[in-house]
């Protein structure tokens, strides 16, 4: 059984002020300790350990990231968490161009209220050509 929406929706604020605080730690918090974060289809981070790895790449290329909340579309046990993030690729070997992405992360929230599983989906392809040439 998922959390009341009034819930899910302060731990996806919370979650998204976590990406916003470049603390890759803070990020992990939210999710159980084996929990999962996929990107794209690509194999899973599985473990506070390996998700807090994950969010320092994106750190690392992006020193100046944010994340902005879009919308959190909750339809029973289905939870979408809709975001935007935005950056400067200033990074090592950084192109120094611009980025804004936007995407969403289906969640499979655990009987504590924490992420046991995140399937994050975004245009690799843009992000790649963003990176590149800029916004």
């Amino acid at each position: 059984m998922s959390p009341d929406p009034e819930t899910l929706r302060r731990s996806a604020e919370d979650y998204t002020a976590a990406w916003c605080s470049m603390d890759a730690g803070r990020v992990a918090a939210h999710f159980a300790a084996d929990g999962s974060l996929a990107i794209n289809g690509g194999p899973p981070a599985v473990g506070r350990d390996a998700i807090t790895a994950t969010a320092q790449g994106f750190y690392t290329a992006l020193p100046d990231m944010q994340v902005y909340m879009d919308d959190l579309v909750i339809d029973g046990d289905r939870i979408e968490y809709h975001w935007t993030f935005t950056g400067t690729n200033t990074g090592p070997g950084g192109t120094g161009n611009a980025v804004r992405m936007v995407g969403y992360e289906e969640w499979t929230i655990d009987a504590e209220g924490l992420i046991a599983a995140s399937s994050g989906h975004f245009d690799a392809a843009e992000y790649a050509r963003q990176l590149e040439h800029g916004v």
